[in-house]
């Protein structure tokens, strides 16, 4: 079995290339005279089949051993070269007795030489011509690190290099490539899991950065803690990567009954124990059995996988069987025909090449729920555009309902206000006069002077519907423009004193009526009672914490009988017209004589 693998899997694995040049100018070297010392054993020494690994010889043992290996005569002018496919764990190589390659320090186990392939340049001045060539390689063994001497390769440098190559590609580069690739994307899902804790994100995450130590260990090879409590972590850290690929794949299905999940983790404990006891009792048997346990693990959700497909789990169901099946037939051929059997150094571990199908399915598994998930962003945006068009729109249907009411709220407030005011003015004068002319022997002139009263009313009504725009000086002078005929008919000279004034937002149809029906009562009691012949009207700003307009009106007639002295029913209802707009009316002595009526009126609002 192991003769018909060599023969037809190795060069489907190291290519074509490898398989020509092997049969036209490199010859490989099998078998060597050595002398083999294993620690609490006698040294054996005679010839030994190269392809025997001391690891299943020695079990569990320390040594050193030194192999001699006759290399044909060459007169070529070129130099020649050794591929080792793996030699360990300290190495020092010697052609006719002349060094020509040192690998770490014999009996030094910091360093492992066993970790990948070398390539040792034969100079041509070393090579006899005339008779047979002497190989020596000496070298010292830690147990369960793959130590001894495998297969070599010995031929012209240019020819060996490729195959060198080619063991660098397949064991040292992608190695270093799946390290990378598995920190990247364990650490980019090990973020999502952080933002979402999705089990299936972290499971990958942890088994990525296990993964990681896998991979360096396998191209590492001076790492900076002591053997063998280094193989006892690579070695757990292995096993549970490999049960929690088997753990994610199931979460990726989606269908995993729960029992899978106990066994996967109860599987990966049972693994790392006996991988920890292997290298702590020196049994390799022990990893090796450690390793065997995730394979009815792999079998089992390979099982769940394929029947899940076969209910209808799509095409990434049948992805993941393929996925599923490449990494269980990996893992299979790494156990019975690399770990348990006499490795020649040319068979190397394919399942990290299997594992990162799963990083590619995980990188997949990431691109789509993004993408999903920006679908769905999208939709969500336009299914809320359209509800907030839908909700514009009703809103602008209700503000135009609403506005439309508020006008004809407005209108039927505004003709409310002025049928009263025609009813509490205009309409008391006329219904005083209807009761004058109803008497017999009215006065004339008290006709005239309650019909004047009864136009006056009407026209400060009809003043109070025009827009002010917060002018109260354009108030005053239509007052004054309506009274000045009445008083100069009366001989009353009025002399008007208006500052500059700000405009007033506040002023509205019902304010500037009250004001106007404050200073026509004032003019009225002047006309009636103060026998005035002059009078004098000032509007000034007043500033201050509450800024306020100060309206006074003067005259010089017989004044009030007291100081300060309440007017009778007319400062009353002027009284009330002030505090109907929220301000203060005083009635006081002028000095001088005469009297004074001052409104005070406080705005809270900004001029």
């Amino acid at each position: 079995m192991l003769r018909f693998m060599r023969r037809l899997v190795l060069p489907l694995l190291l290519g074509c290339t490898s398989g020509l040049a092997l049969a036209q100018d490199v010859i490989t070297l099998d078998r060597a005279q050595a002398s083999l010392r294993p620690d609490g054993l006698p040294p054996q020494v005679g010839e030994v089949d190269l392809g025997r690994r001391w690891d299943i010889d020695f079990p569990g043992r320390d040594g050193s051993a030194t192999y001699r290996l006759n290399l044909p005569p060459s007169s070529s002018p070129e130099p020649m070269a050794l591929l080792f496919s793996r030699v360990g764990n300290q190495v020092h190589v010697q052609v006719n007795g002349v060094t020509v390659q040192r690998l770490g320090t014999l009996g030094e186990p910091r360093f492992n030489a066993a970790k990948t392939a070398y390539l040792v340049t034969v100079p041509a001045a070393l090579l006899h011509a005339d008779r047979p060539n002497e190989l020596t390689v000496d070298v010292t063994i830690q147990r369960q690190r793959w130590g001894g001497l495998s297969l070599i390769r010995y031929g012209p440098q240019a020819t060996v290099e490729p195959l060198y190559a080619e063991h660098r590609r397949w064991r040292h580069f992608s190695s270093i490539i799946f390290a990378v690739s598995l920190t990247v994307m364990g650490g980019l899902v090990g973020g999502l899991w952080w933002r979402q804790r999705d089990p299936l994100y972290g499971c990958f995450s942890i088994a990525a950065f296990l993964g990681v130590v896998r991979n360096l260990d396998l191209v590492w090879p001076d790492v900076p803690v002591p053997w063998p409590l280094w193989g006892a972590i690579a070695a757990v850290c292995y096993a549970a990567h490999l049960a929690l690929i088997c753990r994610f794949a199931l979460l990726a299905l989606g269908a995993a009954p729960a029992w899978a999940g106990r066994a996967i983790y109860a599987a990966m404990g049972l693994s790392s124990l006996l991988a920890v006891l292997s290298f702590v009792l020196a049994r390799p048997v022990l990893w090796t059995a450690g390793l065997a346990v995730l394979v009815p693990v792999g079998l089992g959700a390979l099982a769940i996988i394929v029947r899940a497909a076969l209910r209808g789990r799509g095409r990434f169901g049948w992805v993941l069987v393929a996925a599923a099946s490449i990494a269980v037939g990996a893992g299979i051929y790494d156990l019975v025909f690399v770990r348990a059997s006499h490795s020649t150094g040319l068979r190397f571990a394919v399942t990290p090449h299997a594992i990162f199908v799963f990083v590619l399915i995980m990188a997949a598994l990431v691109a789509e729920r993004y993408s999903r998930s920006v679908a769905d962003y999208r939709a969500l945006n336009a299914s809320l555009a359209q509800r907030v068009a839908e909700r514009e729109q009703q809103l602008q249907q209700a503000f135009g309902a609403l506005q439309t009411q508020q006008q004809e709220q407005a209108v039927l407030t505004e003709r409310q206000r002025i049928m009263r005011e025609i009813h509490d003015g205009v309409g008391s004068q006329l219904v005083g006069l209807l009761s004058m002319v109803s008497q017999r022997g009215t006065d004339p002139a008290v006709l005239e002077e309650h019909v004047k009263q009864a136009l006056d009313e009407m026209r400060m009504a009809v003043d109070s519907l025009q827009p002010v725009h917060g002018d109260l000086i354009a108030v005053l002078a239509t007052l004054r423009y309506r009274l000045q005929p009445r008083l100069q008919a009366a001989g009353v000279q009025v002399r008007w004193d208006v500052s500059q004034l700000p405009p007033l937002p506040q002023l509205s149809p019902q304010s500037v009526l009250q004001v106007q029906r404050i200073l026509l009562e004032a003019f009225t009691n002047v006309l009636k009672h103060a026998r005035a012949s002059e009078v004098t009207v000032q509007a000034r700003w007043e500033e201050g914490d509450t800024p306020a307009v100060v309206l006074s009106l003067t005259d010089n007639g017989v004044g009030l009988p007291g100081e300060p002295v309440a007017g009778g029913h007319g400062v009353a209802n002027m009284q009330s017209r002030a505090a109907a707009i929220g301000a203060v009316l005083r009635v006081e002595v002028a000095e001088g004589g005469g009297t004074r009526v001052v409104l005070h009126w406080p705005l809270k609002g900004p001029p």
